[in-house]
C-alpha cells in the first residue's frame, strides 16, 4: 500500500502545478525554484530560472503556438508547469479587445481619442483597454500603434495618433501608462517606417537617417524612455533594403542600443522572413507560429549557426519583463469568455467620442441646435450602417452601437420631426431635405488594415449626395466618419461640418451631444486636410505607393504640416484646427529665460507662460498649442509643435498656462555626429490655436551645444 501512495504522490507532484497553476507558484511546494522568490530583482529571476531550462524549453519560448488553443487570442506561448511559466495570452487592442472577443467595449478610434489633444483623456483610454484585456486573461495587448502618419491614404490612419512625431510620442506615453497600469504588458508597433498597407509584406522604405530619427523615431523613443514600454513590435516593411524583423540598424543599435529597450521585441504576425539573420540581428520572439524560430532555429543552435549566447539573450528578455510586469506572481483569474463590460467604460466610450469631435465649420451659428423644429439625417452612416470602427486586426465585436438616426431622436424636443434617408435614391434624399430646417449628412470612408485607400475621395455617391443635399437646403451639416482626411469639393455649400471619426459604439449619443451643444466640441485635428489630391507630401507614385517596391522618402521631414508651411501651400483645415461653441482669448504671453547657454545649465528649461480666458457664455476647453522656429539663416522647417496643453474653462474663467520646452525642442539630428544638436542663435516660439494659428511670438537666444540622447 505504502508503494502505492507514493505513486499517487508522484502522479499528484506532476499534475498539480499544471492544472492549479497557484500550486506551481508556492514556494512551499516549490523549493528547489529560487525564480520564484519575488524579493529578487526581476534580471536575478530571469538568470536563475534560464539556467534551469532545456533547450526545447528555451525554443518554446520565443515563438507562439499555432493553431492556438480553442483559437483564443492572436498570439499564444503554452506555460511550463515544470519551471512554473505562465502562459503569454496575446490579443489585439487598439479600440478595445479584438480577435472576436465578446462582452468587450467599443471604444472610439485611437485617432478619434488623439483628436481630443488630452493626455490625461488617453491616459483613461489605456486604462479601460487595459483593463478589459487583462479582464479576458491577455496579459500582452497589441498595442498601441504610434507610428507618424505620412500617407494620408493609409489604411491605418484610424489607428494612430496622426502626422505630428512629438504628438504622436505623448499620447503613446500617456496610453502605454494607461494599459500597463491595469496589468498588461503593452506593445509599442508597428516598427519601424510603417507608413503604408500597399504591398507592405514586401514594400522598401527609403529614408535618410536624420528623417528617421526626427520624425519617425521619436514615438517609439518616448514609448521606450517614458512609457517604459514591454515589448515592441516590428513591421512588415523593409527599411533601406532590410526587413525590420531582421534589421541590425533598427533592433539591436537604435533600439536596444541607443534607446535602451530592455523589454522584447515581437514579430508582427509572419513578418519574420529568416531564421540566422533574425535570431542574430534582434528579433527576440516570432509570431504568430514557429516557422523560422520553432525547429529551424533550434537546428541553427545545434549547429552553431546562432550560439546559445544569442538565444539566451532572447529568452532572457522575455523573461526579465514577465518578471518585471509580474506576470509570475499575480492570480489573472480572467478568462476569454469573461463579461468586461461596465456602465463606466461605456460612460468613457461616448466621453472620449464627444472629446475628440472636432468642429470644422459653423456659419451663421447653425451649431448648436436650438429652434430646429424639423431635421432630416440622411446618408447610410446615419442609421442603415454606422461607421463606428476601422476593419482589420482592431475590429472589435460591439455588444451595441447607437445610431446618429437613434441619438438624435433621442434628444430631440417632443415636438421636433426626425426624419431619415439612408441616401442610395439621391431623389428621395433631396425630398426629404426640401422638408426640413436641418438636413444633416452622415458619410464615411471604408479603413482598414491590409489597403491603403485608393484616394481621398469619400467612395461610392456620397460627394453627389451632400452637393444635392445642400442645393436643396441651405441648412446642411456634415458630418464625417472617417479615420483620416478627405477631399471636400462641397465644402462651400454647406454651414456646418464636424469630424467625428470612428467613433465607437456611443455614436449616436456622442454626435447628438455635440449637435445640440451638451458638450462643447473641443476636439482638434491632429491631420492636415488638404485642399486637392495634388497638394500633400506624398503626391508622386515614386513615394506612394512606390515604384518597384520602393516607396522613396524624398519628402524628408516635411511630413504633414511641416510640408504646407515649407512649401506655402494653404490647406484645407491646418493640423491642430478646431472650433468651439464658445471663444476664448490667449494673453500675457512670455517666454523666460531670454537667453540660454545649455552646456553650463544642461537640466534647465525654458517656459512659455500665458492667460487663456474662455469670454464666451459656454463652458469649453481650448488647446493650446507651442511650436518652436530655427533659425532662419539655418534654412530649417518654418515650426514645429514642441508643446501643447488642453485648458477647461467655465464661461468669464481664466488660467494661467506654462508650458516647458526643453533641449530637444530646439534640436536637430545630425546625421555625421550621429548626435542630437541645436546650433547658436535666435528662435521663435510661436503660441496659438493651430499650426497656423499663431498669433503670441517671441524668441530666445541659444547658445550651441551638443544634447546628450
Amino acid at each position: 500500500m505504502r508503494v502505492r501512495y507514493l505513486g499517487w504522490i508522484a502522479v499528484l507532484a506532476v499534475t498539480l502545478p499544471a492544472t492549479f497553476p497557484l500550486f506551481a507558484a508556492s514556494k512551499s511546494l516549490r523549493p528547489t525554484q529560487p525564480w520564484m522568490d519575488k524579493s529578487l530583482p526581476a534580471e536575478q529571476r530571469a538568470n536563475l530560472l534560464l539556467q534551469a531550462m532545456t533547450l526545447d524549453e528555451k525554443i518554446t519560448m520565443v515563438h507562439g503556438m499555432d493553431p492556438r488553443p480553442n483559437n483564443e487570442y492572436a498570439g499564444y506561448v503554452p506555460p511550463n508547469p515544470r519551471l512554473s511559466i505562465p502562459a503569454l495570452k496575446l490579443a489585439d487592442g487598439r479600440a478595445g479587445v479584438g480577435n472576436h472577443a465578446t462582452d468587450v467595449t467599443l471604444l472610439p478610434a485611437p485617432i478619434a481619442a488623439a483628436a481630443s489633444w488630452d493626455t490625461a483623456l488617453m491616459h483613461r483610454y489605456g486604462q479601460v483597454l487595459g483593463n478589459e484585456e487583462w479582464g479576458k486573461g491577455t496579459n500582452v495587448a497589441l498595442g498601441p500603434t504610434i507610428d507618424v502618419v505620412r500617407v494620408p491614404e493609409w489604411g491605418r490612419t484610424f489607428e494612430t495618433f496622426g502626422e505630428d512625431p512629438y504628438f504622436n510620442a505623448q499620447m503613446a506615453v500617456a496610453e502605454i501608462h494607461g494599459i500597463q497600469s491595469q496589468g498588461p504588458i503593452a506593445d509599442a508597433n508597428m516598427y519601424l517606417t510603417m507608413n503604408q498597407e500597399n504591398n507592405r509584406f514586401k514594400e522598401n522604405s527609403i529614408v535618410d537617417p536624420r528623417t528617421l530619427h526626427e520624425i519617425y523615431l521619436p514615438p517609439f523613443e518616448a514609448a521606450v524612455e517614458q512609457g517604459h514600454v514591454g515589448t515592441v513590435m516590428c513591421a512588415y516593411i523593409k527599411t533601406n533594403g532590410v526587413y525590420s524583423c531582421e534589421n541590425q540598424y533598427l533592433l539591436k543599435d537604435l533600439l536596444k542600443g541607443r534607446l535602451g529597450f530592455s523589454g522584447w521585441v515581437m514579430s508582427d504576425w509572419g513578418a519574420t522572413h529568416s531564421t540566422v539573420a533574425s535570431a542574430k540581428n534582434g528579433l527576440d520572439q516570432e509570431m504568430g507560429g514557429g516557422t523560422y524560430y520553432s525547429q529551424a532555429l533550434k537546428a541553427a543552435v545545434e549547429n552553431g549557426q546562432v550560439s546559445m549566447a544569442t538565444l539566451n539573450e532572447h529568452v532572457r528578455r522575455i523573461l526579465v519583463t514577465m518578471f518585471r510586469f509580474g506576470l509570475f506572481d499575480k492570480d489573472q483569474s480572467g478568462s476569454w469568455t469573461t463579461d468586461v463590460r461596465t456602465a463606466e467604460h461605456a460612460a468613457f466610450s461616448r466621453e472620449a467620442a464627444e472629446q475628440g469631435s472636432a468642429l470644422l465649420k459653423n456659419e451663421h451659428g447653425l451649431l448648436p441646435l436650438s429652434n430646429a423644429s424639423s431635421i432630416a439625417v440622411i446618408g447610410a452612416a446615419g442609421d442603415l450602417k454606422p461607421k463606428a470602427q476601422g476593419g482589420g486586426s482592431s475590429t472589435v465585436v460591439a455588444s451595441y452601437i447607437v445610431t446618429p438616426l437613434q441619438g438624435i431622436r433621442k434628444h430631440a424636443a417632443d415636438d421636433t420631426r426626425v426624419s431619415y434617408a439612408d441616401g442610395s435614391d439621391l431623389a428621395h434624399a433631396i425630398a426629404v431635405a426640401r422638408t426640413v430646417r436641418v438636413a444633416i449628412v452622415f458619410v464615411n470612408t471604408d479603413e482598414g488594415e491590409g489597403r491603403d485607400r485608393p484616394n481621398l475621395e469619400l467612395p461610392g455617391n456620397q460627394d453627389q449626395l451632400i452637393s444635392a443635399v445642400a442645393s436643396a437646403n441651405p441648412n446642411t451639416i456634415v458630418v464625417l466618419n472617417t479615420g483620416g482626411p478627405v477631399l471636400m469639393p462641397w465644402i462651400g455649400k454647406i454651414r456646418g461640418l464636424i469630424e467625428a471619426w470612428y467613433p465607437g459604439q456611443e455614436d449616436g449619443n456622442a454626435i447628438a451631444a455635440i449637435l445640440y451643444g451638451d458638450v462643447d466640441p473641443s476636439g482638434k485635428l491632429p491631420l492636415t486636410f488638404p485642399r486637392t489630391a495634388t497638394e500633400i507630401p506624398t503626391a508622386t507614385r515614386q513615394q506612394w505607393p512606390g515604384i518597384d517596391g520602393n516607396s522613396t522618402y524624398s519628402e524628408k521631414s516635411d511630413v504633414g504640416y511641416r510640408w504646407y508651411d515649407a512649401n506655402n501651400v494653404r490647406p484645407l483645415f491646418p493640423f491642430g484646427y478646431g472650433l468651439s461653441y464658445t471663444t476664448f482669448k490667449l494673453s500675457q504671453f512670455s517666454v523666460t529665460p531670454k537667453k540660454i547657454d545649455w552646456a553650463t545649465n544642461p537640466s534647465n528649461n525654458i517656459n512659455a507662460e500665458l492667460e487663456v480666458t474662455n469670454v464666451g457664455k459656454r463652458p469649453g476647453a481650448e488647446v493650446v498649442e507651442v511650436y518652436v522656429a530655427q533659425p532662419e539663416k539655418n534654412g530649417e522647417l518654418p515650426r514645429q509643435l514642441r508643446a501643447f496643453s488642453k485648458v477647461f474653462l467655465q464661461p468669464g474663467e481664466s488660467k494661467h498656462v506654462t508650458l516647458a520646452l526643453n533641449k530637444r525642442s530646439f534640436s536637430i539630428y545630425d546625421s555625421t555626429s550621429h548626435a542630437w544638436k541645436f546650433p547658436d542663435g535666435t528662435y521663435k516660439i510661436l503660441v496659438g490655436t493651430s499650426s497656423r494659428d499663431l498669433p503670441l511670438q517671441s524668441t530666445v537666444v541659444i547658445s550651441s551645444s551638443p544634447v546628450s540622447h
